[in-house]
């Protein structure tokens, strides 16, 4: 009998490209079709087809606090008696502006847009603004969303499905963008170097997210900003996955480091659509209608979108869940490599706070390269073992995986047991 999550992919095969609406939601590198679900509740997606499952995807970062939180629905609701959208500035842009500049220090002016796609295009067209220069340097591995400029050697769906040059972007549109590799800072010396006074911005995800999950080299960061500084380049940190999700001021509060400017979404819109764009003052004032470079968007600030944000983040200054989510890390990861010591595998459990991967490799990773040495193979058979028991990993051997509050207790425990079960098998 066919499944009801088989008869909807089915359906969706004739309608949308590939069946689905985000490339990284297909299972082509892992095989086998998605599921599709119908709801979800703290740590647990239910399925269409009734099955329950432990989510460690968490909508992709923004449910720190489990899926359909009341307090997160409620304020949605609250908000959804007074109109869906305005078209006009509304009080709830105010609120969480003042909470974003309370928690990022390095943010003076923050602007409001629709997804992180859009915040990094924005940002990186504000750098260039401002600069008056066209290169931009990235890292390769590190996805920032699918604008042109920053589609090449990508991370997330672009490296899943072997295409880390998209098809579509000019190669006009590549030239100005210099792709290094994370973690060298001999790299960005040489980058430097070559381009004089030429190179506007260099945009990092700070921990990468979307190769895996990797963090910097001790000082990688602040060569990074002492480089930047000295050559007049502005710095953007892509905390759309990380920011509130590691820390109330994301990466730059753990290492230290103050961007120029900063990427965030996620976690801001409370699981509704949602990004913006923040940094120095005099940057940000370069923006339309005080400076020359336009950026627009009829849904930025949505009353929706900012109810629900506001309510997560209140609740992330409330109950200050960073130790306790890093603790339920530290399970995951521990459990995983005592089943791999016992079974003579080789794995890579990078982890903090509530992020962390699974690299089947017998070397740390630290960059795209070695993350590519990972056997997305063995990979593929430990996701299907795990889904087969009922645990939910991103259908990709390149991808973090998230904890939420909601899954403290009986889920990590389970999931634990289920990883050290399948290592076993493996």
């Amino acid at each position: 009998m066919t499944s009801r999550s088989d008869q909807l992919f089915a359906r969706a095969l004739q309608l949308i490209p590939g069946g689905v609406n985000s490339p990284v939601r297909a299972f082509r590198s892992v095989g086998g079709a998605p599921f599709f679900v119908k709801s979800a509740h703290g740590a647990t997606l239910t399925t269409a087809d009734g099955r329950e499952l432990i989510d460690f995807v968490c909508t992709w970062g923004p449910a720190i606090h489990g899926h359909n939180h009341p307090r997160i629905k409620a304020a949605i609701v609250a908000a959804l008696e007074n109109g869906t959208s305005f078209g006009t500035p509304n009080p709830y842009e105010v609120e969480m502006a003042e909470l974003i500049v309370t928690f990022f220090p390095s943010i003076q002016k923050v602007r409001m847009c629709n997804s992180g796609t859009e915040a990094t295009m924005s940002a990186i067209r504000l750098a260039r603004g401002f600069t008056k220069r066209d290169k931009i340097i990235k890292f390769a591995g590190c996805y920032h969303g699918h604008s042109d400029s920053l589609l090449i050697k990508a991370g997330s769906g672009a490296l899943t499905h072997g295409n880390p040059d998209s098809a579509g972007v000019p190669a006009s549109f590549a030239r100005e963008t210099i792709v290094l590799p994370y973690n060298d800072p001999a790299a960005l010396d040489a980058a430097f170097a070559a381009n004089p006074d030429q190179i506007a911005g260099v945009i990092i995800e700070a921990y990468c997210g979307n190769v895996g999950f990797i963090m910097p080299d001790p000082g990688y960061l602040r060569h990074l900003r002492e480089i930047t500084a000295r050559h007049g380049t502005v710095l953007i940190f892509d905390e759309v996955m990380t920011g509130f999700r590691l820390a109330k001021g994301g990466v730059q509060e753990l290492e230290s480091s103050t961007p120029d400017l900063t990427t965030l979404g996620k976690i801001i819109g409370g699981g509704l659509p949602v990004g913006a764009f923040g940094g120095r003052a005099d940057i940000m004032d370069h923006l339309a209608p005080l400076g020359p470079v336009y950026q627009a968007g009829t849904l930025s600030g949505n009353p929706l979108a900012m109810a629900a944000g506001i309510a997560s983040l209140r609740m992330l200054e409330e109950l200050d869940p960073y130790a306790r989510l890093d603790r339920l890390g530290a399970q995951l990861r521990d459990a995983v490599q005592a089943a791999a010591r016992a079974k003579g595998l080789p794995v890579q459990v990078p982890q903090r706070g509530s992020m962390f991967s699974i690299f089947f490799n017998d070397a740390p990773v630290r960059d795209y390269a070695t993350a590519l040495r990972s056997d997305a193979k063995v990979f593929t058979r430990f996701f299907h073992g795990c889904l087969d028991r009922g645990v939910y990993l991103a259908p990709s051997a390149f991808e973090a995986g998230f904890i939420s509050t909601a899954h403290e207790g009986a889920a990590i425990t389970r999931a634990a047991e289920v990883f050290t079960e399948v290592i076993r098998e493996l």
